[in-house]
């Protein structure tokens, strides 16, 4: 654990050093700010002590958001060659992986932190259902997971950087729009089996308040298939190398 750890400050240190937390950050609150409270859809015309618009607009900035920041964490690594020298100095590559996710689930974890005043303020506006508003959050901390794990399983496969990116939102793609769709449209057990793959069908419930097993179960198999996957292709590549 201590070596999963040294590795977690490492790539979080680096994100800051290197700007990017900033970056995101800044515009993680921009676009959420933005759509939340001063478009035509915001909290003040709904008339509602809710941030479901905030949690929507977060569903959509966090999946676009994501894939760029985890699509340098092992290609950059492997085409510069230090994935190899990490490797020498006993440390797994599970231990690798998972530090790099917990880096980027931390920074996310950052970026929500900062939307707490949206909290705070919106429970001065009235009556508000707190279930919801944890669940919503959970909800985007759950999504980030899953989707950090489907970054790091496109960043392991590839060492270029924008193919990374593009992978990612391939899968991810899926996940977010495609199987809600196509579980709508088709009918019996296949609709049933792509309503149950869609992300948004496990989010919307969270962020309803409901706390339901399957929808942890979901994304923790999500956050568990990605992990292994990517720690799989980057001992595979270790090895050819």
């Amino acid at each position: 654990m201590n070596k999963i750890w040294i590795i977690t400050r490492r790539e979080l240190a680096s994100f800051f050093d290197s700007l990017i937390a900033y970056v995101v950050i800044i515009m993680f609150l921009g676009f959420t700010g933005f759509f939340t409270w001063l478009t035509g859809n915001n909290i003040f015309l709904m008339g509602q002590a809710n941030l479901q618009v905030f949690f929507q607009i977060g569903f959509w900035t966090l999946f676009f958001f994501i894939p760029a920041l985890t699509m340098k964490m092992l290609a950059e690594e492997t085409r510069s060659g230090t994935i190899e020298l990490l490797s020498t100095k006993a440390i797994s590559d599970w231990e690798i992986v998972t530090g790099k996710f917990l880096a980027c689930l931390l920074l996310v974890v950052i970026a929500l932190t900062c939307t707490i005043p949206y909290y705070v303020t919106v429970s001065q506006l009235g009556s508000i259902d707190h279930g919801a508003m944890i669940g919503g959050y959970l909800g985007l901390l759950l999504l980030s997971a899953g989707y950090i794990s489907i970054g790091l399983f496109a960043s392991s496969i590839t060492n270029n950087q924008i193919v990374a990116f593009l992978i990612a939102l391939l899968i991810g793609i899926f996940f977010h729009l495609l199987f809600d769709i196509m579980g709508f449209t088709l009918r019996g057990t296949i609709g049933n089996v792509l309503n149950y793959l869609s992300m948004r069908t496990h989010f919307d419930s969270l962020s309803r308040g409901v706390l339901d097993s399957r929808d942890l179960i979901y994304f923790f198999s999500v956050i568990g298939i990605g992990l292994t996957f990517a720690q799989a292709m980057l001992s595979k590549r270790n090895w050819q190398s």
